[in-house]
């Protein structure tokens, strides 16, 4: 049987660290956050302690084994599509790194998860600036331009785009009547999208833009 004051050790910790993790996602309001990660982080505490002793004699790593797979569908539940991006990835591996810090500390590792722990809080931290920049450099943005029909009108906007040094991923385009709707997938500089709009927004031929 576990001693208590290692009990209560390894609890403390994965507290203290699931909720260091958990603290970060909190402040930008992912949808896994405080409590969330510390629970995690926790239960993969627990389920390696209980496996050490259940499979005491056999496997004892089976049960802490199972725990990346439950992580795996629970970190694909937070990951999701909105428009052309994906947003959640982040937070799935938050969950995920958050899960084997828990198994290291079940297993006496605390130095190993304590500093795995800080480099985690460090990246989530200190390299989110430099996801914003990287954002500003290449941005991937849906133009929806509806205007009305006239030969060849869809190839002004088409032009307008590439003349601002923008790339095309993909187009669609829709004829309801007299109308022409044009699904543009752009992807440039954060300023080049901001020429390109103000361009659309006086463009008087234009009924409809969504962006």
């Amino acid at each position: 049987m576990l001693p208590i004051n290692d009990l209560l050790l390894k609890l403390a910790l994965s507290l203290l660290i699931g909720g260091a993790i958990g603290i970060e996602r909190e402040l930008r309001s992912k949808s896994a956050g405080f409590r969330t990660l510390m629970l995690i982080c926790l239960g993969a505490n627990l389920f390696t302690i209980f496996s050490m002793y259940i499979g005491h004699g056999t496997s004892p790593d089976r049960i802490a084994s199972n725990v990346v797979v439950g992580i795996g569908f629970m970190g694909a539940g937070v990951i999701f599509r909105n428009n052309n991006r994906v947003n959640g990835i982040t937070t799935a591996a938050s969950i995920w790194l958050s899960a084997a810090l828990g198994v290291g500390i079940g297993c006496g590792y605390y130095i190993a998860s304590i500093l795995g722990c800080a480099l985690v809080v460090a990246i989530l931290v200190i390299f989110s600036s430099m996801d914003r920049i990287l954002d500003k450099l290449n941005q991937v943005r849906e133009y929806k331009i509806t205007y009305p029909y006239q030969d060849n009108l869809e190839h002004k906007y088409e032009d307008l785009i590439n003349k601002f040094g923008l790339t095309i991923k993909s187009r669609t385009h829709t004829k309801i009547g007299n109308i022409i709707t044009g699904v543009w997938i752009v992807t440039g500089k954060e300023k080049t999208h901001h020429t390109f709009i103000e361009a659309i927004l006086s463009d008087h031929t234009v009924t409809e833009f969504s962006y």
